[in-house]
């Protein structure tokens, strides 16, 4: 069994394997424009963000129904729970869905389906979180929040995502505030390909309790100070890193040094069926490739339930930590 492990930054978008896409497509009459689950593969190189971020919403065309959204979620479940996932909270990308005529209710609906059943099908507790596309517009984010308002029961925060550079944090101000007086837990993507200065202001204007990938913020010494003392999580995702040319080589990551400066990271697997490897895929490259000990290991394990948003089960996290300090490799 693999080291237990919270799963903090995964798009359920990014889930998609070739096999269901074509399953998916096949169900409701899509044309793929590849021969075959081969060719798909084949496609799932990348220069950078933005050669990934076209084929990722190319592919979404194929989820139509609640089902499909079911099937999805439950898939991802099943994998994660193989890889010691025991907590996974899940992005998703309404603005993608509503752009092609679903509604709220058909995305929602669907992933709780399997959400809503997944201690007792996968043994994985779940929280959902709504993320904003940055390349859209502040207004179009301002309505999505509206359009979740009836399914907030079911929402535990609010995150930002797609193509960074370009667009800053100060964006959005205005529906994190909105969000934050809903009670809506807050985390932004920034410092992937954007500078230091995104991590900066997303703490600052947009009051995010973690930070998604934020692998920069070690060119900001005083940045880096900030994070250590303030405890502010770091959802860092290396095999995407290398997948999106972020890092040239596993080798080259920063994640030893980001450990040795204090700071509180946490192993993910972002976009998994597109960058090669779930959680525990994750954690055995960054052993492999950076010489992990086993102290490292459980204490990136135990982060993840750290930074976990279980403030409302507090006797959930205790468990899993004494879990994690139980584990023999």
């Amino acid at each position: 069994m693999p080291l237990p492990k919270a799963e903090l930054h995964l798009h359920i978008e990014g889930t998609l394997e070739p096999e269901l896409a074509f399953d998916l497509a096949a169900r409701n009459g899509v044309k793929l424009r590849y021969a075959d689950t081969e060719e798909l593969r084949e496609a799932y190189r990348f220069e950078d963000l933005q050669s990934f971020l076209n084929l990722y919403y190319e592919l979404m065309t194929v989820l139509r129904t609640e089902r499909d959204f079911e099937d999805l979620a439950n898939a991802y479940l099943a994998r994660a729970a193989a890889q010691g996932v025991r907590h996974a909270e899940i992005f998703f990308d309404p603005q993608a869905h509503l752009a092609r005529g679903l509604d709220m209710a058909t995305v929602v609906e669907g992933l709780w389906r399997a959400l809503g059943r997944s201690e007792e099908n996968h043994g994985v507790s779940t929280r959902l979180i709504l993320c904003f596309l940055r390349d859209e517009s502040a207004d179009s984010a301002l309505e999505t929040l509206e359009a979740a308002r009836p399914y907030l029961d079911r929402i535990t925060g609010i995150g930002l995502d797609s193509a960074e550079v370009g667009h800053p944090p100060a964006k959005f101000r205005q529906v994190y505030e909105t969000a934050a007086g809903l009670g809506l837990r807050r985390v932004a993507h920034a410092g992937e390909e954007g500078p230091p200065e995104y991590i900066a202001q997303s703490l600052d204007l947009l009051g995010i309790e973690r930070v998604d990938h934020g692998l920069r913020c070690m060119e900001d010494p005083e940045l880096v100070e900030r994070l250590v003392r303030e405890r502010i999580p770091l959802t860092l995702c290396p095999l995407s890193n290398v997948r999106l040319r972020t890092v040239d080589t596993l080798a080259d990551h920063p994640l030893p040094a980001m450990l040795d400066a204090g700071l509180l990271c946490t192993v993910n697997s972002d976009d998994p069926a597109y960058f090669g490897g779930y959680a525990d895929d994750n954690f055995h490259a960054v052993r492999e490739s950076l010489g992990l000990t086993e102290d490292r290991l459980r204490e990136l394990a135990r982060n993840s339930f750290l930074a976990s948003f279980l403030e409302d089960d507090e006797e959930r996290r205790a468990r899993y930590l004494a879990e994690v300090d139980a584990y023999v490799f």
